[in-house]
């Protein structure tokens, strides 16, 4: 038996879905698969509440990290870090090769909107890059108020990485101004790992086309995605059983209700929060935690290798510190199609776990 996953990512999947993805293939080129694509992506614009266009890919979110840069900026990139994986946006942006500049707080801190505010005065960027819900600390940013100072500058476009809060939170992308909100789908939106989704502004798509193909690449072109995604097919083939999946899960997404998704993730992360407060510290900032991980301290003193080690024999799996936080955090997600139960079973276990070291 499988331990069940309590980890950021891959995600619990349940059983429906996992069948869903198990359907027979269908001809990529075929009315049948444009009928799907169709349907899914029209189900993920009302999840992001966006008119705009969507584009689906049969990557990890890192291809999208890497289109997101190499399609929209031509002149420099502000890159905001406050943990390691915007500190990986960064990195992407490097290595490709672009102007950059990166500004980084301390892991565990937000990024305000008064920062961004203040770097934008400046007037040197194009691009900001910046992550949503930060998985290595549990940091949660504040998107809409960073939207609403990006908006003050009509030259930039922003650009985010919702990997682990997409789903899991509401991201308004018409109405908070998010240019590009990238997700792979093995976070809050439960299906296994190897695709990725993303909305993409009128304005990102304008700024790709003035972009050169030697700069964007083949396969990541912004402006050959949307023309394929216009037609409901795609550039590429594709990976069918995910959009199964998809389409399986917007089902459910509907039955349940975007805001009661919401809620739901909010109630499981204020229990969570309550549970560990005291007895481990929040890593995340006050005010700033995650509604869909927590990242705990340590101020109980407790060794976290055998706490993770104990409740992998127990057939739960939760996930220890990060990158720089590697032995000094554990992290426990409560996303996806997790439910209170769920929560409240593994918080049990880890009370005994912990009663017995």
């Amino acid at each position: 038996m499988k331990p069940k996953l309590f980890i950021p990512g891959p995600t619990h999947v349940e059983q429906d879905v996992l069948d869903a993805l198990a359907q027979y293939p269908i001809g990529h080129r075929t009315s049948d698969y444009r009928e799907l694509q169709s349907k899914v992506v029209s189900g993920i614009k009302e999840c992001l509440y966006t008119n705009q266009s969507v584009l689906v890919s049969t990557s990890s979110a890192t291809g999208l990290m890497e289109a997101g840069v190499r399609n929209l900026s031509k002149r420099k990139v502000a890159n905001f870090v406050c943990g390691a994986f915007s500190k990986k946006q960064a990195a992407i942006t490097k290595i490709c090769g672009l102007d950059q500049d990166v500004f980084e707080v301390e892991w565990g801190q937000a990024i305000t909107a008064e920062f961004v505010d203040s770097v934008l005065a400046r007037g040197d960027y194009d691009l900001v890059t910046v992550v949503f819900n930060e998985t290595s600390t549990g940091v949660m940013n504040p998107l809409q108020e960073i939207g609403e100072v990006v908006k003050k500058y009509p030259d930039v476009l922003l650009m985010v990485d919702a990997v682990s809060g997409m789903m899991g939170a509401p991201i308004k992308v018409d109405a908070w101004g998010v240019d590009m909100a990238l997700a792979s789908v093995q976070k809050a939106w439960a299906l296994p790992p190897g695709f990725a989704v993303t909305s993409l502004s009128d304005k990102a798509l304008e700024r790709s086309r003035s972009i050169p193909d030697s700069q964007k690449g083949f396969y990541f072109d912004f402006v050959r995605m949307h023309k394929a995604g216009e037609k409901s097919e795609t550039m590429v083939t594709p990976s069918i059983p995910h959009l199964y999946g998809l389409s399986k899960q917007l089902d459910k997404i509907n039955a349940e209700g975007l805001e009661n998704r919401f809620a739901r993730h909010r109630e499981m992360a204020q229990t969570v929060r309550e549970w560990g407060r005291d007895r481990f510290g929040l890593f995340a900032q006050p005010g700033y935690e995650s509604d869909t991980l927590t990242c705990f301290g340590n101020k109980a003193g407790i060794d976290l290798i055998a706490l993770a080690s104990e409740m992998k024999s127990k057939n739960y799996l939760i996930s220890g510190g990060y990158g720089d936080l590697k032995g000094k955090t554990f992290r426990l997600a409560h996303m996806g199609d997790l439910r209170m139960e769920d929560i409240n079973d593994v918080l049990g276990v880890l009370d005994e776990v912990i009663e017995s070291l």
